[in-house]
């Protein structure tokens, strides 16, 4: 394993724990992506003395004054060094109550850090010290389970997750990421501790869900959360998405699969975290929207409304941001039928205004958002729904450069009007900048001030304004 230890860092530190006389290893993720050809940049040591003296004389012997980062409650030390960061900590061994993932935490040996770590791929270690250096400590079959790409605890799997319930949202995420499978007792393991997810942070949740959403097929991780009863405990709203129902031989589809193939297309052609959680929630009310209808059968009407509403909610229970990305988020949401809408019998060009009015800078994203949308397995559906949509691009592009609705500011300002009629900020104002934007938009004058500016002084005159100033 000495391919692992190119870096001259290593040697570094293996020179300050052999005068110190504390042995130290490489372990973790590191390890693991060496092994398996990932590029990584986090490097864990462990040394079965203190970590936070070995990391100290590490950065002195960097030079230029590089800080360390002390965590004193944890027992760790960060140093970041050109692109990487390393955290040094003493080998210790962990006990946990039942009410807290946080372990109570003791000095131990080598073997003992190796136990309490969470899969047999993250407890392989590399000796940094004389006589065995790069040489891998494998006690649990590390290598033999990346060989088969399995996720296998070092331990019993029960108490594993027991002890750290988040352990679970790990063994999802690594499937995911890795494309690994969880090995059968492990994975019974996760089902039947599920519950024991109530006493993680939402942060902590939060974190692993978009590490799933960035992988490169994200409905693994959705589909192990939703068959090991984990999704209807972090988020029961997209659990509910399940299922199909029937009625006088009509069967909606199955919209928690729908949604998953949408995230996945998504992730085809965008790494954008925030635009994949707009596909999450593109059709979360629909459990509450949906009824059944004699005539038109099973609808859903309205759930993109519903839907946009529900996203502040979710958000602030999962302890996600509440800024803008949450509103790129919700706007996405409300509007993800409008462009599906523009397609039959033609797009008028005062609907495709409406829609860049709207969607503004999120237009692009909406798009691509619509295109993934399309899940059917008729080929013919497919290529008729992504020909319209090509029309729209056409149409919005065409339009775009006529009259640069996007990001739309209006052509006669409130200040304008103001001074046109001498009156104070007043109702009469918005009444006639909204009737300037509803004639732009529908195409009844050009975005052009002059135009404005004349249509202007015509509503001014209607509500009883005289001009003052010419």
């Amino acid at each position: 394993m000495k391919k692992c230890l190119n870096d001259k860092i290593f040697k570094l530190i293996a020179e300050i724990a052999e005068q110190e006389n504390n042995p130290t290893f490489v372990i973790g993720g590191f390890v693991r992506d060496c092994i398996l050809g990932r590029e990584t940049h986090d490097i864990d040591i462990v040394v079965q003395g203190s970590g936070i003296d070995l990391a100290r004389t590490f950065a002195k012997h960097l030079g230029k004054n590089i800080p360390v980062s002390v965590f004193r409650s944890f027992g760790t030390a960060m140093v970041r060094h050109e692109e990487m960061e390393i955290e040094f900590v003493g080998a210790r061994k962990e006990s946990y109550r039942s009410n807290s993932r946080k372990p109570i935490v003791e000095d131990g040996s080598l073997e003992d850090d190796q136990k309490r770590r969470d899969f047999t791929i993250n407890a392989m270690a590399i000796s940094l010290n004389p006589g065995n250096y790069g040489d891998l400590i494998d006690p649990f079959g590390g290598m033999e389970d990346i060989e088969k790409k399995i996720l296998r605890t070092p331990l019993e799997p029960d108490q594993t997750f027991s002890d750290d319930p988040l352990r679970m949202m790990r063994a999802i995420r690594f499937a995911t990421e890795l494309g690994f499978t969880i090995e059968p007792k492990t994975r019974k393991a996760i089902s039947k501790s599920a519950s024991r997810i109530e006493i993680v942070s939402k942060e902590r949740i939060s974190d692993e869900l978009n590490r799933i959403m960035l992988a490169d097929k994200p409905s693994v991780g959705f589909r192990l959360l939703e068959e090991t009863g984990l999704l209807a405990l972090i988020l029961p709203e997209f659990q509910a998405l399940k299922g199909v129902h029937e009625e006088n031989g009509q069967r909606h589809k199955d919209n928690f699969y729908h949604t998953i193939k949408v995230i996945d297309n998504l992730s085809a052609i965008s790494d954008d975290l925030w635009l994949r959680w707009a596909a999450l929630l593109h059709d979360i009310a629909k459990p509450l929207t949906k009824k059944y209808d004699q005539k038109a059968g099973w609808t859903f009407h309205g759930h993109e409304f519903v839907g946009s509403k529900m996203v502040p909610g979710i958000f602030r229970k999962l302890k996600l941001p509440l800024n803008d990305k949450m509103k790129f988020v919700q706007n996405l949401v409300l509007l993800h039928l409008r462009p599906m809408a523009l397609t039959p019998g033609g797009v008028s060009d005062s609907a495709i205004r409406r829609l860049v009015y709207d969607a503004g800078d999120d237009l692009d994203d909406l798009m691509l958002l619509c295109e993934a949308d399309i899940t059917s397995k008729n080929e013919k559906t497919v290529r008729t729904h992504l020909n319209n949509f090509r029309i729209v691009r056409q149409k919005i592009s065409e339009l775009e450069e006529k009259d640069s609705i996007r990001n739309f500011q209006p052509p006669v300002s409130g200040e304008e009007i103001m001074e046109t009629f001498g009156i104070p900020p007043s109702r009469p104002i918005g009444i006639i900048k909204e009737f300037i934007k509803e004639a732009i938009l529908d195409g009844v004058i050009k975005n052009d001030h002059n135009e404005a500016f004349a249509l202007m002084l015509e509503k001014g005159k209607e509500l009883g304004l005289k001009q003052v100033k010419k």
